[in-house]
C-alpha cells in the first residue's frame, strides 16, 4: 500500500475522503437544498512524487487527477509543482440513498442514512469488458474474499487457477462487496494503481482504506445504482454549478496523453433547465469554457445575485 505522504501526516485516502465532507476541506455536511460537496484544492508535490503518488495521497484517482492537470506529465518527479486537485463534486442526478456509481467520474458516492455523503474513487471495466449500468443491491459482503476468476479472466490469463485465497495474489484486495448481478463485485484491489482507470472485467474497485471503510458501513441490501453522467449540475449556497467529465471512451484517451479527444460537450440545455428562473445570471463563457475543457472541476456558472 502507498504509503501517505508527510504532507497529510499520515491521513488515509479514506480519512481525507471524510474530511472533506465534514467541512474540514471548506463546507458541512449537505444541506437539504445543497448538491455540491467538497471543495477546491491545490497541493504541492514532494520532489519525489508523481502526479500518480499525488492522487493516491489524497484519494483521488488517476485519471480524474490527470484530466485536471493536463500540462503535468504524469511521470514527471517535481519539487513543490501545484496541482489541482478535483475534490469538489456534484452529486449525480440519481436517487440519494444506498450507492450511486457515475462512470465518467469514475467515483462512488454513499449516502448513509446516519451521516454526510462520502465519495470515493474507483477502478471500472476496461474496453470490451464495461460496468453494467442500472439497478441493483449488495447481496452478501465477504472478509478476505476467495476469488473465482471469471472464464474471460482465465481466458485472457490461463496461468490463473480456479480459486484463489486471501493474499496478495488475490484482486478482490481483502474486503468485497456481492451486487445482485452475477460476478460482479464492489472490492479492494491489491494494486492500488489501478483506481481511477478503466482496469477491471467490470467490478467496481476501491482503494483498500476506503474499501474498508465502505465495507463497515454498507449493510446487505443497499441499494446501487450505475449511472452513466458526464454532466452534472447543480446548486450550492445559491449558486449554480457545472461539472463536465470526459465520458467513459475518454479515459483511454487521457492516460495516453492527458487530453480527452478533441469535441465539446453540449450542456446547455441541461444548464438552462437547472437554471430556471435564473437563467439571467447563467455566465455562459464560464459554461462554454466548462464543456471545452471537460477537466471534470466543478465550476460556478451564475453570476452572484
Amino acid at each position: 500500500m502507498h504509503a501517505p505522504s508527510t504532507h497529510n501526516r499520515g491521513v488515509t485516502p479514506a480519512m481525507l475522503a471524510l474530511i472533506c465532507v465534514l467541512g474540514l476541506c471548506g463546507r458541512g455536511a449537505l444541506a437539504s437544498q445543497d448538491d455540491v460537496i467538497g471543495a477546491p484544492q491545490f497541493y504541492s508535490a514532494q520532489e519525489t512524487m508523481t502526479l500518480r503518488d499525488v492522487a493516491r495521497a489524497n484519494g483521488l484517482g488517476y485519471v480524474e487527477t490527470r484530466a485536471a492537470n493536463p500540462g503535468i506529465a504524469p511521470r514527471r518527479r517535481g519539487a513543490s509543482r501545484t496541482v489541482a486537485l478535483p475534490t469538489q463534486h456534484i452529486l449525480p442526478d440519481a436517487p440519494r440513498r444506498g450507492i450511486v456509481v457515475n462512470l465518467p467520474e469514475m467515483r462512488l458516492y454513499y449516502f448513509s442514512p446516519a451521516g454526510p455523503v462520502l465519495s470515493f474513487p474507483i477502478g471500472i471495466g476496461k474496453v470490451g469488458k464495461e460496468t453494467p449500468l442500472g439497478r441493483t443491491q449488495i447481496t452478501r459482503k465477504a472478509a478476505n474474499p476467495v476469488w473465482f476468476p471469471t472464464p474471460s479472466e482465465r481466458a485472457e490469463n490461463p496461468a490463473l487457477p480456479a480459486r484463489v485465497g486471501p493474499g496478495p495474489n488475490n484482486e478482490l484486495g481483502d474486503r468485497a462487496l456481492y451486487l445482485g448481478w452475477d460476478e460482479y463485485a464492489i472490492h479492494g484491489t491489491n494494486n492500488p494503481d489501478s483506481i481511477g482507470r478503466r482496469d477491471s472485467h467490470g467490478c467496481i474497485k476501491l482503494y483498500p482504506d476506503d474499501i474498508e471503510t465502505l465495507f463497515r458501513l454498507v449493510p446487505v441490501g443497499t441499494p446501487v445504482v450505475v449511472v452513466n453522467q458526464p454532466v452534472k449540475v447543480g446548486w450550492l449556497a445559491g449558486e449554480l454549478y457545472l461539472q463536465v467529465h470526459p465520458d467513459v471512451a475518454d479515459a483511454d484517451a487521457i492516460e495516453a496523453n492527458g487530453q480527452p479527444a478533441a469535441r465539446a460537450a453540449d450542456a446547455d440545455r441541461i444548464i438552462a433547465r437547472a437554471a430556471g428562473k435564473d437563467a439571467d445570471r447563467l455566465d455562459w463563457t464560464a459554461i462554454h469554457l466548462a464543456e471545452q475543457k471537460r477537466n471534470g472541476m466543478a465550476t460556478r456558472v451564475t453570476n452572484t445575485q
